[in-house]
């Protein structure tokens, strides 16, 4: 009987807790042949390698004298590309059928004779020396905002040594902000800072054109590491497995977001924000499997600054005559009071502030140009309508006017009103409408109101909106208070008449 060597692993495996007869039984071998192999008298059958082919290699005629001379020139060439070469080359004589064999030639060619693979080297991680920042994306998920599609991308953090990880979405490109603020973020969950921070080359972090390496860091970049005690280094250009502690861990997070959408059974959410909290849900029970690892890199961070570091990016603007202030290739309008003034703007990813002096004048989610798009706008009517209310003929040739009208219910009624009367007429009522809405808030409301009106053929009349949507002061109320008794405070102090005697005798 043929003793293979799994035979005698399984039996030595259950002698150590078993009879010899009981492990002999189990491993399919006789109780003689047991004691044999304990006294090392058995040796099992090593077998022998065939040197001999079993059918007629299809290819023996051109392997050396066409396929390796192909390889050798271009070792990537793949073995349906060799094969749709030799079927035009020789038709008739090759098909689909030969290529798993194919393969299995090339690839036993190339382990003999083909270029070096490159070696990946592990590393051993010390705890609180280091985290990794990446940007991702959901290439192969479609998200939604109240049914809108959601373009954005993933600020991706992580600890090396514990695999703590913090995601924070990101609504615009590999910015400065993005970072910065994806960064501080995890920094402040952490209540720490690792010793190093590590990206790829991030244009938001390095001057990937400049060519010296050494002076590539971005002023802003440096500052915000030197802040948090943290020592910014990158993996060399165009090799991401170098920073392979977060680009595989990109796979991991993103089938964890998949699974658990598919748990929740949809993938729309009301808002922003909701989808950040839930990401965090995804983040947090992640990161539960790695709690003591955790908890023993904690030990090991640096104690957080007393201030945060700047995660924005900071610039000066003008607002022109137009009450506008131009950021980031989109126009805002701004306050008409503030035309002429010089502005500091504290561009975040997701939002922008102004600043006059040390008083925040204005704040806004940011506003990006949409795809194929240079440049976007933001007006708020608000801004400008009582410039309008006094000059209303300006609306019909504004242009800014389709960006003031703030829904499409209004965009509706401004299409009505420029069909049913002269240009000068349909301006003065869209401008009376408008600051209507402004001055007694009830910009939805009246929106609704005139659309309907528009679907009934009715006419649309700025004294009877003004009539039902105007809000006049409510009078001060005529309150009358009586005086009441000024002798009745002698209750409070029953024994004011006797200390009196007193104190006079």
């Amino acid at each position: 009987m043929t003793v293979t060597s799994q035979q005698v692993k399984l039996y030595m495996s259950k002698r150590t807790t078993q009879p010899q007869v009981t492990a002999a039984a189990q491993a399919g071998l006789s109780e003689r042949t047991g004691r044999r192999i304990e006294r090392g008298e058995h040796a099992p059958a090593q077998g022998k390698m065939r040197s001999y082919a079993t059918r007629k290699d299809p290819f023996r005629d051109v392997w050396v004298s066409e396929i390796v001379p192909l390889l050798q020139q271009s070792p990537k060439l793949m073995a349906i590309t060799v094969i749709e070469y030799l079927q035009k080359r020789y038709p008739g004589r090759y098909d689909n059928r030969h290529l798993r064999t194919l393969q299995r030639r090339i690839k036993h060619w190339r382990a003999l004779f083909g270029p070096e693979h490159e070696v990946m080297f592990s590393q051993v991680h010390e705890p609180g020396r280091l985290g990794l920042s990446d940007f991702t994306e959901l290439k192969e998920l479609t998200l939604t905002i109240q049914g809108e599609s959601f373009e954005h991308r993933l600020y991706h953090f992580r600890l090396a040594y514990s695999g703590w990880s913090s995601v924070q979405v990101v609504q615009g490109g590999e910015s400065f902000p993005a970072l910065a603020g994806g960064l501080k973020r995890a920094l402040e969950q952490l209540g720490g800072a690792p010793l190093e921070h590590r990206s790829d080359s991030l244009s938001a972090a390095y001057k990937n054109l400049s060519a010296e390496a050494s002076e590539d860091f971005t002023e802003r970049y440096q500052a915000f590491c030197s802040h948090y005690g943290m020592k910014p280094t990158r993996n060399n250009r165009g090799v991401s497995h170098e920073n392979g502690s977060i680009e595989s861990a990109h796979g991991h997070l993103k089938t964890r977001i998949e699974q658990r959408l598919l748990l929740r059974g949809s993938s729309d959410f009301t808002s922003i924000e909701r989808y950040q909290q839930w990401l965090d849900e995804v983040v947090e029970s992640m990161n539960v499997g790695r709690a003591v690892r955790f908890e023993e890199e904690q030990a090991h961070l640096q104690p957080l600054p007393p201030f945060s570091g700047i995660d924005y990016q900071e610039l000066m603007v003008r607002v022109t005559t137009a009450s506008t202030i131009t950021v980031a290739l989109t126009v805002y309008s701004v306050p008409s009071r503030l035309i002429g003034s010089r502005l500091k703007v504290h561009l975040y990813d997701d939002r922008l502030i102004a600043w006059l002096g040390c008083d925040e004048v204005f704040r806004h989610r940011r506003i990006r140009p949409e795809t194929g798009k240079r440049r976007a706008r933001c007006i708020d009517y608000h801004h400008l309508i009582g410039s309008l209310k006094r000059k209303p003929g300006a609306f019909a040739r504004s242009l800014f006017r389709n960006e003031m009208l703030p829904n499409d219910d209004y965009r509706a009624v401004w299409a009505h009103l420029e069909a049913a009367y002269s240009l000068p007429e349909a301006s003065k009522r869209m401008v009376g409408i408008l600051a209507l809405a402004a001055d007694h808030d009830c910009e939805q409301a009246l929106g609704n109101h005139l659309v309907a009106q528009i679907a009934r053929h009715e006419a649309i009349e700025l004294k009877a909106l003004q009539a039902q949507f105007g809000r006049t002061a409510a009078p001060i109320p005529n309150f009358s208070v009586p005086q009441h008794p000024l002798a009745s405070y002698d209750s409070l102090l029953p024994s004011w008449g006797e200390e009196v005697s007193r104190v006079s005798t």
